[in-house]
């Protein structure tokens, strides 16, 4: 199943030859998809509540590639729910990019 995922997500972004499936396709390989949908809540906020929150914070992108990379800290709040954020293992350029690409929705 995962790996039909991944070739649907990869023919989606043959099709549009757009960035954003590109870095959609790169939030799937990263394993966002994992705890996030787009349109719905699942373990972690949809990727579009993410957007609509930080749509005008300019210091968003920089301020979530960090949340991303190093995850929630224990006795932190939590702003999404009752389960805290991983760090991510990606590469920063990576988790750059599929910030990028969620603040787009």
């Amino acid at each position: 199943m995962n790996r039909f995922v991944m070739i649907v997500v990869a023919a989606l972004a043959l099709v549009s030859g757009g960035v954003a499936s590109a870095d959609e396709a790169l939030a799937q390989k990263s394993g966002c998809f994992a705890c996030h949908r787009v349109d719905t809540k699942l373990v972690g906020p949809a990727f579009k509540d993410v957007a609509a929150k930080y749509r005008n914070d300019p210091g968003a992108i920089d301020r979530l590639t960090a949340k991303v990379k190093n995850g929630s800290k224990p006795g932190e709040p939590l702003l999404w729910g009752s389960m805290a954020m991983p760090p991510s293992t990606a590469p920063e350029a990576d988790v750059r990019k599929v910030v990028k690409w969620v603040l787009t929705l």
